[in-house]
């Protein structure tokens, strides 16, 4: 699923999609007992790149292989997306994975101490998993009332021309109609 950067969509905000994304990943590093995950939702105005930023620590190199390895397989398996771009995945020490939509930062604590990307965007909003939770279903319940309400609204109804236009083709018909009833009932009261 390789997407436009966003600087071609500026118009476009966080979708539901990329919040359940954004879980499934911070879900798979969990698995793989990531800690200290973060995830920062980006101010649209000072980061036209991406919506989220999903950081989690491992505490070796090979725990950070394994963690982008588990969340490059559930973005896969789970919404058919491949990182746009993945870097660092040698050494280890900082896996970068580009989701357009979000990118994902797996660090050894060493390295994480030293980049310290939480300080350097101050003004991200900080979010723990639950509140992604809490944002994601208020979003979809808002779709959903919006969809309930579509389907509330009466039908329109038929604009007055096609209905003329309607009766128009119709009113032959009716009137053959109407002479061959005479006709049946005529046949019907001669005797044979």
């Amino acid at each position: 699923m390789k997407h436009d950067s966003k600087e071609s969509r500026p118009d476009l905000m966080a979708t539901a999609e990329t919040r359940k994304m954004v879980l499934a990943a911070a879900a798979a590093g969990e698995e793989k007992e990531a800690e200290e995950t973060r995830i920062l939702e980006l101010d649209p105005s000072e980061s036209g790149f991406t919506d989220f930023f999903v950081i989690m620590s491992g505490t070796n190199t090979r725990q950070v292989v394994a963690i982008s390895d588990e969340i490059e397989l559930r973005m896969k398996r789970e919404f058919g997306a491949y990182p746009n771009a993945v870097e660092g995945r040698r050494l280890g020490e900082w896996v970068l994975m580009d989701y357009v939509d979000f990118v994902v930062h797996i660090f050894v604590a060493e390295k994480r101490a030293y980049y310290d990307i939480e300080r350097l965007r101050k003004s991200a909003t900080s979010l723990d998993v639950e509140q992604l939770k809490t944002a994601l279903k208020e979003k979809v319940a808002i779709v959903r009332k919006k969809a309930a309400t579509a389907q509330r609204k009466p039908a329109a109804k038929k604009p007055p021309a096609k209905k003329a236009a309607i009766e128009k083709v119709a009113a032959p018909i009716k009137a053959v109609a109407k002479k061959a009833v005479p006709a049946k009932k005529a046949a019907k009261k001669k005797p044979k």
